[in-house]
């Protein structure tokens, strides 16, 4: 979100939707902004990797990639994503705008990079097989100790743009044997964390530089992956919600019916909320209410609103634009 602090964005996101929000996280301001970029540019120094391909970031073929030095093992206790410090950091500001805007319902929203994600942008895909454990490991881990901090009042957001973007590029066969595949691990994901941590799922087509990875011709492989997830869930991890792109970064969403047909056949637990990533700033407030309709009609329940992905990579007047316009969504 928008912000200097996390003091600023808490603030900001209460300002412009605070009677709609549901939970609220810190903003991921600073070198956060861009999501993963600054946790794997930390791993430059790692004594168990070397760089094996230079990048600057500025497109998805130009990412850094790293290997495992001959000789070392890469472990999992060696892996510090930075989660945690970052909510010992913004909690004192959680806390405060909680106690000013009188919302003790209002849940700490955690984001936590899936554990294949940051080895597929660390290592490849090659080395994401080789050594996932690791990643595993220290995720888990970090949700551990988040849990052990704040209770029931985290809530656990595994973001995973890979899953979903692998499935918008290989073809539609493959779909249903990789979306079980990928659905099983990242349940397993959650299984390895403690019992009563709270979760939601944060699919995404990617949105480095504001631009998408992968792009849908219909919502058939959302739909394919957000089914496996579902039945794979684990008991006593409650799945609070699933977070859907229907935007792609900066091209709004569709208007076309065709497009959302497939969420017809998604069949959602009651107490699992469906978050319908569509609010944009680029389109007519008719044309998202239309969207709005035509995903209520399809899924038969009401939703709940965000934008497609963070708002970390639009400029900051963007992304208040965002933040305003997903509040006139939900006041009708």
């Amino acid at each position: 979100m928008p912000g200097e602090s996390p003091a600023e964005a808490m603030q900001l996101a209460m300002t412009t939707l605070g009677p709609q929000l549901r939970s609220l996280p810190d903003g991921e301001t600073g070198d956060r902004r861009n999501w993963i970029i600054s946790i794997i540019e930390n791993l430059r120094g790692h004594p168990a990797l070397e760089l094996s391909k230079e990048g600057d970031w500025s497109d998805y073929d130009k990412t850094p990639r790293f290997k495992v030095r001959r000789g070392h093992k890469l472990l999992g206790a060696s892996l510090d994503f930075g989660q945690l410090s970052a909510v010992e950091a913004g909690r004192p500001a959680f806390e405060e705008v909680r106690r000013e805007s009188g919302r003790a319902d209002l849940d700490y929203l955690v984001g936590v990079p899936g554990d294949f994600d940051m080895a597929m942008f660390t290592l490849g895909p090659v080395g994401a097989l080789r050594h996932r454990r690791a990643f595993t490991e220290a995720t888990v881990a970090q949700i551990t100790r988040i849990y052990a901090m704040l209770g029931d009042q985290a809530i656990f957001q595994l973001e995973v743009p890979a899953e979903l973007v692998l499935l918008t590029k290989l073809p539609a066969p493959t779909h249903p044997f990789l979306a079980k595949l990928f659905g099983k691990r990242l349940a397993g994901l959650a299984a390895a964390s403690p019992e009563g941590a709270r979760f939601g799922v944060h699919l995404c087509l990617g949105d480095m530089n504001h631009r998408a990875f992968g792009r849908m011709n219909d919502v058939g492989p959302l739909v394919s992956l957000t089914q496996a997830i579902l039945v794979a869930w684990p008991a006593g991890r409650p799945l609070e919600f699933v977070h859907a792109p229907f935007a792609a970064a900066d091209d709004p969403p569709p208007t076309a019916e065709s497009f959302y047909a497939p969420l017809a056949a998604l069949k959602l637990p009651a107490q699992t909320r469906f978050i319908a990533g569509f609010a944009h700033e680029d389109q007519s407030l008719a044309d998202q209410r239309r969207v709005l309709d035509l995903i209520e009609r399809l899924l038969g329940r009401p939703v709940d609103i965000a934008s497609s992905c963070g708002l970390g990579r639009r400029d900051a007047a963007d992304a208040r634009r965002t933040l305003e316009r997903t509040a006139e969504l939900c006041t009708g």
